[in-house]
């Protein structure tokens, strides 16, 4: 029946758009300060490396997806490579991960809105949740036009720090903390002020900067031309990645040095209001705040669709794979919201840990999943040699740039285990993964003994 298909509503430049909303959110406008206070100037250097391994990533699975007409999700590709079990744990964990990530992104907008009103955070969490599952419950297409608008809004606001960041080096502004100068960057103790190991530690925050760039794979069920629009979308980030994220940083820390910044506050908003415009603080806040609920917004549309996905393929309740008028999955799309508001709880529990705890664990698991792209298209190569000379968007340097990212992100967990910030949620994720092998052992048990019941009743009818 068309009604319990997702419809194919989202044009070239919601995907692109989308593609740009998913490199550009909380972990850059908020989470940047915390990773700028670990390691100095030597963050470029950070979001730089990340940024290639994600890139190749994104590379891998565009492939993947583009090899099949049939692919809509990572638990498509990873059932066809890594089995049934795989792509079960690998649903799920993308479930979480997102999950993990609008959570982060409902206590920035309680943190943002404090700016302007003390009141306390879980309340405008609440607000934004509600508005947020209003508009989602609309068409995919309303969807697209929420994150057309909240990217651009993103876009404008990073074009402007850049150019700001030029003119002021260009006539010497002076701010309160010093003249505006190139020198700023490596000038306060050099380019590692806190060593090798301050690098080291700012390396979680600066993946969780880049967590959801994968959401026009997602996405990719819902495009109206997969095979031009994905390729678009993927081959532009390299550029998105040096421009947003690098010259961002880079126009930061010429205004502001790194030693000026509080990691508890957006360094967005504290350069603007170094500048000596009296409206700018604020206007940067509310762009911030619109950033976060946009990466909330994205949260929602991607767990929704992977629950969608997981129902269909006989991994989740039945009830999950329903679709209202409008073609949204809205009883999938009602429980993650449901689930996500645990953020909101936690800005009323431990509102000055809360952030540090889920940004965490969705970093874990987010390089789980890139993991697993890096590992089916490892195997897709080898049993599918044919697929591979024919297609139109080969991954580069495979499969050896494969293992140097693989080995990347398996260093990058070991960091988070030496890290007295990061190893609590560390030693806590394992749990999550063993409960979703402990559920697929158990459905697989369930249903043998189905198959076994049923053929016996075959027999005794015969």
């Amino acid at each position: 029946m068309a009604q319990q298909e997702l419809k194919r509503d989202l044009a070239n430049r919601h995907v692109q758009l989308i593609a740009i909303g998913g490199t550009i959110g909380t972990g850059l406008f908020l989470g940047s300060g915390k990773a700028i206070q670990l390691a100095g100037p030597s963050i470029i250097f950070a979001y730089l490396i990340v940024g290639i391994a994600i890139f190749f990533v994104m590379r891998a699975l565009g492939e993947l997806l583009l090899s099949k007409a049939g692919y809509q999700s990572f638990t498509d590709i990873a059932e066809d490579y890594l089995g049934p079990r795989a792509a079960f744990v690998t649903g799920w964990t993308y479930w979480f991960c997102w999950i993990m990530t609008a959570m982060a992104d409902v206590i920035a907008v309680g943190v943002y809105v404090k700016y302007w009103f003390d009141i306390p955070q879980w309340i405008p969490a609440v607000i934004c949740i509600v508005i947020l599952l209003a508009l989602n419950l609309l068409t995919v297409k309303s969807f697209g036009e929420l994150e057309f608008w909240f990217a651009l809004i993103k876009v404008v606001t990073i074009l402007l720090l850049i150019a700001i960041g030029v003119i002021l080096l260009v006539i010497g502004f002076k701010t309160d903390t010093g003249t505006v100068t190139v020198k700023n960057i490596w000038g306060h103790g050099g380019w590692f002020p806190n060593g090798i190991t301050g690098f080291l530690l700012s390396f979680q925050m600066v993946v969780f900067a880049y967590v959801g760039v994968e959401l026009v794979g997602v996405s990719a069920a819902e495009t109206s031309n997969p095979e031009k629009n994905i390729p678009s979308a993927i081959n532009k980030i390299p550029l998105r990645i040096l421009f947003f994220y690098v010259g961002a940083l880079i126009a930061l820390l010429c205004i502001n040095p790194w030693t000026g910044l509080n990691p508890s506050e957006s360094p967005f908003v504290k350069t603007f209001s170094l500048v000596g415009i009296p409206i700018a603080a604020g206007i940067i806040n509310f762009v911030v705040l619109t950033s976060a609920a946009s990466a909330c917004n994205s949260g929602m549309f991607s767990t929704s669709r992977i629950l969608y996905n997981l129902s269909k393929k006989d991994q989740a309740p039945s009830r999950f794979a329903k679709l209202n008028k409008n073609h949204v999955p809205s009883n999938a799309l009602f429980i993650s919201t449901f689930v996500l508001s645990v953020g909101a709880l936690l800005s009323k529990l431990i509102p000055e840990q809360a952030f540090g705890i889920v940004t965490t664990i969705s970093a874990i698991c987010f390089i789980w999943v890139w993991g697993v792209v890096l590992i089916c298209h490892l195997r897709y190569k080898k049993k599918q040699p044919q697929l591979h000379a024919e297609s139109k968007f080969k991954a580069p340097f495979t499969p050896f740039i494969n293992y140097v990212v693989l080995t990347l992100f398996a260093i990058i967990l070991v960091i988070m285990l030496f890290a007295e910030a990061t190893r609590p949620a560390l030693l806590l994720t394992p749990l999550w993964f063993v409960l979703l092998f402990t559920l697929h052992a158990s459905r697989s048990r369930k249903e043998k003994g189905n198959k076994v019941l049923v053929k016996n009743q075959q027999s005794t009818d015969a």
